[in-house]
């Protein structure tokens, strides 16, 4: 067997998905405990708390998320009453969607848990790591590298 100076444990992808694993884990609890959501769930409905009306494609493409898993969050989400559909006025073919009552409520709930599990987080770094770390995950966020191979 080759010697290989390849470290997983340093592996920039394995630490960013190992980062999001362990911060997730805490706040994942909470909105499936509280409403019984799947992480696909909870994006949908804090996609159309904070965006108003939009597209299941339109929330697809802002949270990076493959259609059918979009689609089934959305059939979960309307049936549960937390989201309700409207053909658009303009083009028939498209679905608006958008937050019920009890979804607005949920969403407003679970933003404050987000709102005080994000704050709770930060304070684990200082304010010059917490920005740099912030413009580093849009950065890595916006694009994959090109020309790896």
């Amino acid at each position: 067997m080759m010697q290989s100076n390849f470290e997983l444990q340093s592996f920039l992808p394995y630490l960013l998905n190992q980062a999001a694993e362990v911060s997730s884990l805490t706040f994942q609890q909470v909105y499936k405990n509280r409403y019984g959501m799947l992480r696909t769930e909870w994006r949908v409905l804090f996609h159309l708390g904070l965006y108003g009306q939009m597209s299941a494609s339109e929330i697809g493409l802002r949270a990076k998320t493959h259609k059918t898993k979009i689609s089934r969050a959305v059939q979960r989400l309307t049936e549960r009453r937390f989201i309700e559909r409207a053909l658009d006025c303009s083009d028939r073919r498209v679905t608006r969607l958008t937050l019920t009552k009890q979804g607005r409520a949920a969403y407003d709930d679970l933003r404050s848990v987000a709102e005080n599990y994000e704050s709770t987080l930060l304070k684990q770094l200082d304010p010059e790591e917490a920005m740099t770390l912030r413009r580093a995950l849009v950065k890595l966020g916006g694009g994959t590298p090109r020309d790896f191979t």
